[in-house]
């Protein structure tokens, strides 16, 4: 046999053996003989019969392959083949998290596949050559996460590219003529993707939605709306079915609740509120123990199942509060008229009323649907007045709204007991191991045009803890008098899981470099050295940036008919029930509740965890959302302090540069490794540090720098710091 034979045949034979193993591989549950594979293989002629009938043998009898019976062969990884969720990084690369794995599997960039973000996929382990890390190749897409993608139409000639802005998605879209509808060259628009063939480079869409041109203020907000897929606006039948509601007080219906309008009532919540979906009464009782009532809007009396309103709640699951706007969950004639407890007018509500002694023990607890008057409506700046003065002559008058007001003595008088009994509450909590995540949080000022003009930060004063603490009562209060009844009820439960510890350490490796630690000894410890942490932090250079780490340290809180308590808040019982306008769990525990006042059996609870699950989903993209609209109003406003030197403190490292939080206003930009010219930086991960190799000029997390801003880039949602060096 010629060189040049022998060459084609040891060829032809490695691309047979190659084929073997992909064929195998790719359904290990499977067996087949020569013949399946010869035709999977397109083998049709009888030297490559032979070379595959041989070369099968030899396989088998070196253990490399399985014979499962005469003739048929399987591959020896039984569980090569996994089933899980891809997170595709914004370098290309990808983890497929798999349920029961350890481990996540790497996918490099070209074995993702034509896989999209939080894509179901399977994928198929690879050997690896670093034996701590699984490797695999995505074999088959199962479920798209999503069809519809944001980008920059490019229009050509004969068609045109839409050039998404998800930093995640790693191919352009393909438009042919006839989809593009009315959008033009330049514009920001919303792309279904309709089929992605074979032989097709990019996947084929059509322009389902024009948003308008990049860096205009709505279409940058529609935009960030459109990415997580919220809605930004209620379909007609929705708004004409909640049009047509009878939203009047009827004296039929008030007849089937507890009347409490002559109770004294009132609501505290932001200055800028438009709905009002809880309201506190007070009343002291004859034994000197108070008759307090958490009084909440009776959505579910609106809001029923099997209808249009019904389904659209569901759907959106929550309201989505952006910077400059809400988009609620429910249409405006119910969230900020009918189930709004707007002040001397007369409402449903589902209320959880309580007889709470001077120590703040519950000695008794009554649940159900209620008929209420409001008598006043407070800010939380007003009743915050009146605590921090102490107000209480019948004289004393505080600012609402901009005019003088003389509040009633009644009024002052409980919403300063109200706030006493609240602060015991809250020490009991802590007492017990709450952990007090009081983070500061970033507002802007904006004028008519939606600029931000200045910023400003919004911490939690003793009113609004005594409003927080009162709707965890009452939070608390139903889920423990659901979920103690027997047998065990079907019930949705507001969880939060105890922390990862792994996590854990690697939080006390950050904060030992600001000079803090935590206790690992128990549990009791661990949240009694997170709430010093928190607390020693107020005030420092490092506080956002500590409260940012330890909130992310934290397991996320979900909804589910399984319960195991709220770690963060130290309950072993907890739900919401408190606010049905905004969260829909709300509104099916408010169903739950009274089916069960009713004496109703359970419902099954393969549904419920459904729901519970959807509503978690959906509350995670609202969040995303929120966070995007503060990052795009951050940038916004820098734009207007391009020539301003800052302050700012280091918040995070990586390899391609540092993060940088402007201490005067939060805003946080990246500083680039690459525009750092007075030495070559490496990362060094451990330090959490960039480290010059020549002058071991250390830039490392927590470090004050001095920075300007070099670029604003609105579409991408990019801030850019020039840096000018360490504060002296």
């Amino acid at each position: 046999m010629s060189k040049k034979k022998k060459r084609a045949n040891n060829h032809r034979k490695n691309e047979i053996t190659r084929g073997i193993f992909e064929i195998l591989e790719k359904e290990p549950n499977n067996s087949f003989n020569y013949k399946q594979i010869a035709a999977k293989l397109n083998i049709n002629d009888t030297e490559g019969r032979n070379i595959l009938i041989k070369r099968l043998g030899q396989l088998q009898a070196k253990d490399r392959i399985k014979e499962i019976s005469r003739g048929k062969f399987s591959s020896l990884q039984d569980k090569a083949i996994h089933e899980g969720i891809i997170d595709i990084t914004a370098r290309g690369n990808a983890y497929v998290i798999v349920e029961g794995l350890d481990d996540d599997i790497f996918i490099s960039a070209n074995k993702v596949n034509r896989a999209f973000n939080k894509d179901r996929v399977e994928v198929l382990l690879k050997p690896s050559r670093n034996s701590n890390k699984l490797e695999g190749e995505v074999v088959k897409v199962l479920e798209r996460k999503k069809h519809n993608f944001v980008g920059i139409l490019e229009l050509k000639k004969s068609f045109a590219f839409v050039r998404p802005t998800d930093q995640k998605m790693y191919t352009d879209i393909f438009i042919p003529i006839n989809h593009i509808g009315n959008a033009k060259n330049g514009e920001k628009v919303i792309v279904e993707i309709l089929s992605w063939e074979e032989d097709s480079d990019s996947p084929t869409g059509k322009v389902i939605e024009v948003l308008g041109l990049p860096g205009l203020h709505n279409t940058e907000i529609h935009a960030i709306l459109a990415e997580y897929g919220l809605p930004y606006n209620f379909p007609k039948e929705v708004e004409h079915d909640a049009n047509i509601l009878d939203t009047s007080i009827k004296e039929k219906e008030i007849s089937k609740r507890r009347d409490m309008r002559d109770v004294l009532t009132f609501t505290i919540d932001p200055k800028d509120a438009k709905d009002f979906d809880d309201a506190l009464s007070f009343k002291i009782l004859p034994n000197g123990n108070y008759e307090i009532g958490i009084h909440i809007a009776d959505v579910s009396f609106y809001v029923t199942p099997n209808t249009l309103l019904d389904d659209e709640a569901y759907e959106r699951a929550t309201s989505v509060y952006l910077v400059d706007r809400v988009v609620p969950m429910l249409p405006e004639i119910l969230s900020n008229n009918a189930c709004s407890l707007r002040p001397n007018e007369d409402k449903y509500t589902f209320s959880a009323v309580f007889e709470i002694d001077k120590n703040s023990q519950v000695r008794n607890e009554w649940y159900g649907r209620t008929v209420i008057h409001s008598n006043e409506r407070f800010a939380y700046e007003e009743a915050q007045y009146i605590i921090e003065n102490n107000i209480n002559s019948v004289d004393a008058s505080v600012s609402i709204r901009g005019e003088a007001y003389t509040v009633e003595n009644e009024v002052k008088e409980a919403i300063l007991t109200l706030d006493k009994l609240a602060k015991i509450m809250r020490e009991k909590r802590m007492n017990a191991g709450a952990i007090s995540f009081d983070k500061v949080e970033v507002k802007f000022n904006l004028n008519k045009e939606n600029i931000p003009v200045s910023v400003y930060f919004k911490e939690a004063k003793d009113a609004n803890k005594l409003i927080e603490e009162f709707m965890l009562l009452a939070n608390r209060k139903v889920a423990a008098f659901i979920g103690k009844q027997r047998p065990e009820k079907t019930f949705v439960y507001r969880v939060h899981d105890e922390p990862n510890e792994e996590k854990l350490l690697a939080l006390n490796g950050i904060i030992s470099k600001f000079g803090h630690k935590l206790n690992f000894h128990n549990k009791k410890t661990i949240s009694d050295s997170l709430n010093k942490l928190l607390e020693d932090v107020k005030g420092n250079k490092e506080q956002n940036l500590v409260d940012t780490l330890a909130i992310r340290s934290m397991s996320k809180a979900i909804y589910t008919t399984e319960n195991i308590g709220h770690y963060g808040l130290a309950f072993g019982h907890y739900t919401h029930f408190t606010s049905p306008i905004r969260r829909y769990p709300d509104v099916m525990v408010h169903r739950l509740l009274q089916h069960y006042l009713d004496g109703g059996k359970p419902p099954k609870t393969e549904a419920v965890e459904e729901k519970c699950k959807h509503s978690s989903d959906m509350e995670y993209l609202a969040s995303s959302a929120e966070r995007d609209s503060i990052k795009y109003m951050q940038i916004k406003f820098m734009q207007d302090h391009q020539d301003k030197e800052f302050l700012g403190v280091i918040s995070g490292v990586t390899e391609w540069g540092i993060y940088v939080e402007i201490m005067e206003n939060k805003c946080e930009g990246m500083v680039r490794i690459r525009d750092i010219k007075d030495d070559y930086y490496t990362f060094d991960e451990r330090q959490y540090a960039l480290i010059g190799e020549r002058r071991k000029k250390v830039y490392q997390l927590g470090d004050e720098v001095r920075v300007m801003v070099k670029n604003t880039d609105l579409v991408k949602r990019h801030l850019d710091f020039s840096l000018l060096g360490k504060a002296t």
